[in-house]
């Protein structure tokens, strides 16, 4: 017989990332980017009950030990790392076992399904209160890896960092690697949480008899101030991507669609959040340089894309929310995604969207499934760009089905009520 507690219930987060609060706590007085907003909106918004004690564990580097953080509304538990975060460490079992006989959760919420130590909580404490919520099924999306590029195109462009640390290709492997865990955590799973029909379906797939709960998730708190875009505020004929660092997120094939663009639209440009990865005018740049960046350069170069490519940088919520807005367009060219956090936060500030049909971005793009298109018909991907440089004022709004979709509100009502639900499950005699 499992018991629910008469005023609060308990609830245990294990995630692939550490909240910022917690590596204030840990490394001092030092602002971080942060990582993980989706699960950072909807511990904001699941603490707004006072019903509610979270407590979110995960492994790190920083510590030699189990370690206890009390934040201001949330406790920490840090596990060492150990040999590697992917890699079954048998220490993490004996670790969750005191963390939940401490802690001793009504509900343990897996944010993720492809890291060992979430696998390891499952095989120390079992999973009857378990759930698991997917983000982006490494099982399914190994496969694409690098889609759109040949062996050729990889072996060509290898680099120093390939060599040491790992090409394209064992990235892929690594990839598969992971998702060994994904599968045995959802076979032993009873309970997960998902959102797209994509994600439902890979489930069902791995284990028909697991129960599905569908949530939607909640985005960075910075984006719900009612900022709008607009068209006569935007920089016309500008495309930005969120993100470009390896192959899944597709920049190479939006580079192959720009000189269709470009016989339209010479004035195009593409400016990518995130670090250059065809920086190479250092040593230290040299060492760093990925072979994908030196595919993207190879790219740009026969191309004649110089100068309509910009790397900005890494951008914290504000900035990425002023790239949004700034931009006459958001491409979403990925190999394969489940729903991205990038195209909803695009997708409530009214920006004009197209993204690739993979994965369960079509069922974001209900409503406005005109500017999805093959992820390999760089031509079909350079027509719906030249169309909304045409038409951008006449696109689809998407801004009331996103801001329903990602209400935080909505969002969290739901939360608890999974939560609820499993509990009052268990708490049913045998």
């Amino acid at each position: 017989m499992y018991s629910i507690p008469e005023n609060t219930m308990k609830v245990l987060w294990i995630t692939n990332i550490m909240f910022p609060e917690a590596r204030q706590l840990l490394e001092g007085n030092r602002e971080f980017k942060a990582s993980g907003g989706w699960m950072l909106g909807a511990a904001d918004a699941l603490l707004l009950r006072s019903d509610i004690k979270l407590t979110v564990a995960t492994v790190s580097t920083k510590v030699k030990s189990l370690t206890r953080l009390d934040g201001n509304r949330i406790t920490y538990y840090v596990l060492p790392m150990g040999r590697g975060n992917q890699r079954i460490n048998p220490e993490y079992e004996s670790l969750w076992k005191q963390v939940n006989s401490e802690v001793r959760p009504d509900i343990v919420h897996i944010h993720g399904t492809e890291f060992s130590h979430g696998y390891a909580y499952m095989r120390a404490c079992g999973s009857d209160n378990v759930v698991i919520s997917i983000q982006g099924m490494t099982s399914a999306c190994y496969h694409y890896y690098y889609y759109g590029m040949t062996k050729f195109d990889i072996y060509k462009n290898l680099t120093l960092k390939d060599f040491l640390k790992g090409s394209i290709i064992d990235q892929r492997r690594h990839f598969k690697k992971r998702s060994c865990y994904e599968l045995e955590m959802l076979r032993m799973a009873r309970h997960v949480i998902g959102r797209t029909s994509w994600d439902r379906t890979h489930v069902w797939a791995i284990n028909p008899e697991v129960e599905y709960h569908f949530c939607n998730e909640t985005l960075r708190p910075e984006f719900y101030d009612g900022s709008m875009w607009s068209y006569e505020k935007c920089d016309k004929h500008t495309i930005f991507l969120s993100q470009a660092g390896y192959p899944i997120k597709g920049l190479h094939q939006l580079l192959k669609a720009m000189p269709l663009i470009l016989s339209h639209y010479p004035d195009t440009t593409i400016r990518v959040a995130g670090g250059d990865i065809t920086k190479c005018d250092s040593f230290k740049d040299w060492l760093h340089f990925s072979g994908y960046g030196r595919y993207i350069k190879s790219l740009i170069h026969r191309l004649h894309l110089t100068g309509k490519v910009r790397f900005i940088g890494n951008k914290n919520a504000e900035e990425m929310k002023r790239e949004y807005l700034a931009s006459n367009v958001f491409v979403c060219p990925s190999t394969i995604e489940n729903s991205p956090n990038s195209l909803g936060e695009a997708q409530i500030l009214g920006v004009p969207c197209v993204a690739s049909y993979v994965g369960g971005i079509p069922d974001m793009m209900k409503g406005n499934e005109d500017n999805l298109y093959r992820f390999e018909e760089v031509e079909i991907l350079a027509k719906k760009v030249c169309k909304v440089f045409t038409n951008a004022e006449k696109q689809s709004n998407m801004i009331l089905t996103a801001t329903k979709r990602h209400n935080p509100s909505i969002n969290s009502r739901q939360l608890y009520s999974i939560y609820q639900s499993i509990i009052n499950a268990l708490c049913l005699p045998l």
